[in-house]
């Protein structure tokens, strides 16, 4: 017997024992959109298994592989057998058939694998939940209910990259260079039969959450498009989705049909213009110094004159709405070399990035598209240089308080 099939087993006898009750169906209805940001790969196995031929390396992966390079396991699907196996510690998280078990469950999180009744894993795919979600690791670390639209800062692309059998070593060399929370989506694109490459040397940057949307108008560090402009490109040309994406500003154009993308762009944006920056929670940041520091944002330290509330962003704020507002690099003092590899970039020969939205910002840090500030006073006191605000060291901890609680 496999070990697949011997973890199959195990939580089969537990369950006919009577150690452990019956998964309870789930009376929850989810919407269209989160059913598509959960779990549509848009055929992108014909990137994920076809051309990178992942479904040859996973069945060597153990669960604790999987978690260490920011995988994550969604508690809610597995059945009530599996979780009080491993609370008792009868599930070995370094034996890879659990790790095919937790595929066929369909509880790894974004990732979306067929697995036959030999425990061969057959295909894989990834979904918009690879990157854009994580868990409350509320039964352990990397293990818990799903929460939309986090953004993963533990998942390890390049890493996971690396395991693929048919990259060259000097690409998986690239990759490497990421580090967890990073991508690089101006690197390459895959055009449903090869992998093409954008710019080099690669420069990623740090994956977005996908919350807090709602009314911001152009989602990306360097406003190239709305949501259904960057989640068409992002699911054809980098997931490897089967679909059709033109941008001229870039110079790539992908067509394949029948296109499984772009019909599912509006109920994706309608799911994700639905989730709101998580609140702070109770007790994180100081009331009496967040009104302060709201007075500093608003006066002083200038903050709102781009941070606009409600949005906190002015993106949207120039003289035609349908047009990015957006800051040159040297402006704010940032990287411009991601900059000038966008479609905005391009099309204006000037790096320029938009106004970050600041809802949410306790959650998902570090800072800047690049990473380069790892903490809210890291931030601060580039502004407070790039400006020369002067802030004091107290205006600065009230500015923080005020960030934190947004």
């Amino acid at each position: 017997m496999t070990r697949f099939m011997t973890v199959i087993a195990t939580i089969y006898a537990l369950t006919l024992s009577g150690a452990i009750g019956a998964q309870p169906a789930s009376s929850a209805k989810t919407s269209d959109g989160r059913e598509i940001f959960r779990f549509d790969t848009f055929g992108d196995e014909q990137l994920w298994t076809d051309t990178l031929q992942m479904h040859q390396a996973i069945p060597s992966v153990s669960p604790a592989t999987a978690l260490s390079v920011g995988l994550k396991v969604d508690v809610d699907a597995l059945p009530p057998a599996l979780v009080a196996a491993l609370q008792a510690k009868q599930v070995d998280l370094t034996d890879p058939a659990v790790t095919l078990e937790l595929l066929r469950l369909n509880a790894v999180v974004g990732v979306i694998g067929k697995v036959d009744d030999q425990g061969q894993l057959t295909r894989v795919g990834i979904t918009c939940a690879l990157c854009h979600s994580t868990v409350d690791n509320s039964f352990t670390a990397g293990i818990g209910t799903r929460l939309d639209a986090w953004p993963n800062r533990d998942l390890n692309v390049g890493a996971i990259l690396g395991l693929s059998p048919a990259l060259p070593d000097a690409l998986k060399a690239e990759f490497a260079t990421w580090g967890p929370g990073r991508y690089d989506p101006r690197h390459h694109a895959f055009d449903g039969s090869n992998i093409i490459p954008l710019n080099s040397p690669t420069l990623p940057v740090l994956i977005p959450p996908a919350y807090g949307l709602q009314g911001v108008g152009f989602e990306t560090y360097t406003g190239d498009g709305p949501i259904s402009y960057w989640n068409s490109y992002v699911g054809v040309s980098q997931m490897g989705g089967q679909g059709s994406f033109s941008d001229p500003r870039i110079g790539l154009t992908i067509t394949q049909k029948p296109d499984r993308v772009t019909p599912k762009l509006p109920a994706l944006l309608d799911y994700q213009l639905s989730l709101s920056a998580p609140a702070p929670p109770s007790g994180s940041f100081d009331v009496a110094a967040a009104r302060r520091g709201g007075r500093l944002f608003e006066g002083k330290a200038g903050c709102a004159a781009c941070h606009i509330p409600p949005t906190y962003t002015d993106v949207s704020s120039g003289a035609d709405p349908s047009v990015p507002l957006l800051h040159d690099a040297t402006e704010i003092g940032t990287d411009p070399l991601y900059a000038e590899r966008s479609a905005t970039g391009r099309s204006s020969r000037i790096a320029k990035y938009r106004t970050s939205p600041l809802r949410g910002i306790w959650q998902h840090p570090p800072y800047f598209h690049d990473g380069s500030a790892a903490t809210l006073l890291d931030v601060v006191n580039h502004y407070d240089q790039q400006f020369g605000l002067n802030l004091s060291a107290q205006q600065k901890a009230d500015l923080i308080q005020f960030l934190k609680s947004l």
